[in-house]
């Protein structure tokens, strides 16, 4: 229950336009059921009157009458659109909420939850617990506010009637459906864990295509693919065959309840206990008061989807940040100077080492290489250097600062860097540039892609800038790619560049060209690259070699280090 009360707080922000669409909900019915009866009442008396050759005044009930239909209607299309725009106003605001707690949490935080994992909890697990309202809490406080009027007001006059009708309407509303929730909540659980695993191999399907098509000849992951199908078909069937047995409740309780209350009635009348008129409105306002309860049973049935899809979005939202923010920032000024002091840093659980009493200062201005097989602890010193994670032991210290004394996104807006799994956006060259920096001037995108060596391809492309590059980047080769990512960290001129791998599936000639280009447009800049070749090597400082997770320094000598054409800062 902890997590439906969770649940409903959110919805706070959005509670006037949701108790307006309950009350408006509540009147549309409640005018249905007045309609019901006053008809009911009203037909029978005519009759009465006609065959006792009496006169009665019609103009009244005919109105009321008029009255309830013209509010039935107004009431039903007021419902529609006042609930819709309450659970869309929660949806926009829930979805928003969400993927700030991810951007919060990422990437660190985020270990072993797969993209399409995070895009089930952000797209489909979101639009689950939008029922939480449209269907679950709305239609039981709406059917509560008509029912409870109404039995009151007959174990006022009518006791007897009010407790058969109230039994039925609880027996129709709430019994049957709790039995079949108890019958039925392990397939909504199935249902919600269906559905994760199958668009998480749906993504992985659409993603990996090229790779399947190679070492996947047998279809092991289309068959997986389509167990997870089946899984969730199966699991659905279940649930819309309770669901069916759960709405036929409700007219089949209806009909038992006219059959008791014609029971019951006719002695009354016979007996003068009830007066002949109020029989026919007793019958129909019965059969109408179980649409107040009508969608109970698909209430409850959803109960468990719902929560099981919150607990699946509240399990992303809670996760903590490995670098949390402190309340008062110290501010962050270029020129920057980055010390990493006496660091130690392993991954919880990690076989390896990991980073050792690592000490190395970059200045403003400096060029610091280091070089290191893959898994050796590059990329994890560069999500250090993000604030991305932080140090078990030892500090990283900015201008003087702890990096627990700064904020990440303002550390973030002087410190670039191009990882070795930077995204690429399904988008045109120019969206994806300008993710950098928004407010880039053309001038500015092209001296970047200068830089990068690819601005000769986009210039030969008929849309140039404007030109589609498809989901992950799909309609440029790896080296193109690799150089539109560089581009784009290079656009927003960073007081500390930071290149993970940046000639990562260039060929020799290119891989100099874009390291001779880098070192010589960004003299300004601190550059800490990161790499296991030698392209670029003779520009740097100095040089270094992670080996078991401890910086040792190397000569350029040591490496044979081909010379190629040499910048002055200056330049």
């Amino acid at each position: 229950m902890m997590t439906f009360w969770r649940l409903l707080s959110l919805m706070r922000p959005h509670a006037g336009w949701m108790v307006l669409a309950v009350f408006v909900s509540a009147v549309a019915t409640a005018a249905h059921v007045a309609l019901m009866a006053t008809s009911g009442w009203f037909i029978t008396s005519m009759a009465l009157a006609g065959l006792a050759g009496l006169s009665m005044n019609y103009f009244t009930p005919a109105a009321m009458i008029r009255g309830f239909s013209i509010l039935r209607t107004a009431g039903r299309y007021a419902e529609r659109l006042v609930g819709h725009e309450a659970t869309l106003r929660f949806v926009a605001r829930l979805r928003a909420w969400l993927f700030g707690r991810i951007e919060r949490a990422a990437p660190a935080s985020l270990e072993g939850i797969s993209a399409g994992d995070l895009l089930t909890r952000l797209r489909v697990d979101i639009d689950r617990m939008e029922l939480a309202f449209l269907r679950i809490v709305a239609p039981i406080l709406a059917g509560m506010l008509v029912i409870l009027p109404v039995l009151i007001w007959l174990a006022i006059s009518q006791p007897l009637v009010a407790f058969v009708l109230g039994a039925l309407l609880a027996c129709a509303g709430m019994g049957v459906p709790i039995v079949l929730l108890a019958i039925h909540r392990r397939d909504a659980a199935i249902a919600a864990e269906a559905t994760a695993d199958l668009n998480s191999a749906s993504v992985e399907a659409i993603e990996g295509q090229a790779e399947l098509a190679i070492y996947d000849p047998e279809g092991l992951h289309r068959k997986s693919l389509i167990g997870h199908s089946d899984r969730l078909l199966a699991a659905e069937d279940r649930l819309a065959r309770g669901q069916a047995f759960g709405n036929a409740a409700i007219p089949l309780f209806a009909h038992l309840g006219v059959v008791i209350l014609l029971v019951i009635g006719i002695p009354a009348v016979q007996a003068g206990g009830l007066p002949p008129a109020e029989l026919p409105m007793l019958l129909l306002m019965t059969v109408a008061l179980f649409d107040a309860v009508a969608g109970w049973p698909l209430a409850v049935q959803s109960v468990p989807v719902v929560l099981a899809s919150a607990r699946r979005v509240f399990g992303i939202a809670d996760r903590e940040q490995a670098v949390p923010e402190p309340a008062q920032p110290e501010p962050v000024f270029a020129p920057l100077t980055l010390h990493f002091s006496n660091m130690c840093f392993r991954y919880p659980g990690a076989a390896g080492e990991g980073l050792r009493d690592l000490d190395l200062v970059l200045k403003p201005g400096q060029r610091i290489a280091i070089l290191g097989a893959s898994g050796s602890g590059k990329s994890t010193l560069a999500a250090l250097a993000l604030r991305f994670l932080a140090p078990q032991h030892g500090a990283l210290v900015l201008n003087g600062h702890d990096y627990r004394q700064l904020s990440g996104e303002h550390l973030r807006k002087h410190i670039a860097l191009l990882a070795q799994n930077d995204h690429i956006f399904s988008g045109t060259i120019r969206g994806n540039l300008l993710f950098a920096d928004p407010d880039a001037s053309d001038v500015a995108l092209e001296q970047a892609c200068r830089t990068a060596q690819i601005l000769p391809l986009i210039e030969s492309l008929p849309e140039g800038f404007d030109t589609w590059v498809g989901a992950h980047g799909r309609a440029l080769s790896g080296g193109e790619a690799r150089r539109l990512l560089l581009a784009r960290t290079l656009l927003r001129r960073p007081a500390i560049l930071i290149l993970d791998e940046p000639t990562e599936g260039l060929d020799a000639e290119t891989e100099s060209a874009v390291m001779v280009a880098v070192l010589a447009d960004h003299p300004e800049a601190s550059l800490l690259l990161l790499t296991h070749r030698l392209a670029g090597l003779a520009e740097m400082d100095e040089i270094f070699r992670l080996e078991a997770g401890q910086l040792v320094a190397i000569s350029k000598h040591s490496l044979a280090i081909p010379e190629g054409p040499r910048h002055s800062r200056a330049d």
